[in-house]
């Protein structure tokens, strides 16, 4: 299994219209092969901060769906990014 996890950052006044921005990416990427969890979320305590959490059933299946990374559209309201990527070898039920 590919995590991918970490945050954007953005003006505080970009985050709603950036997030609602990526409905259409969120909901495609939840109807992707091998897309087990997308979400995009407004932090709780920071006004710029976007989490960001994805699960996929393998690499071929993120990449297959990644592509080039932010359109155009979204790219300029990002001030900074801390985004990475894990291969979970072990996944264990709570």
């Amino acid at each position: 299994m590919i995590v991918v996890a970490g945050h954007l950052q953005v003006e505080p006044d970009d985050r709603a219209p950036y997030l609602q921005g990526c409905c259409d990416v969120v909901r495609l990427a939840r109807a992707a092969e091998g897309c087990l969890d997308f979400a995009l979320s407004p932090d709780l305590l920071d006004p710029g901060r976007i989490n960001i959490f994805e699960r996929w059933r393998t690499l071929a299946a993120l990449e297959a769906f990644r592509g080039s990374g932010p359109s155009g559209e979204q790219a300029p309201p990002i001030l900074d990014a801390d985004v990475l990527q894990f291969e979970v070898a072990t996944v264990e039920t709570l």
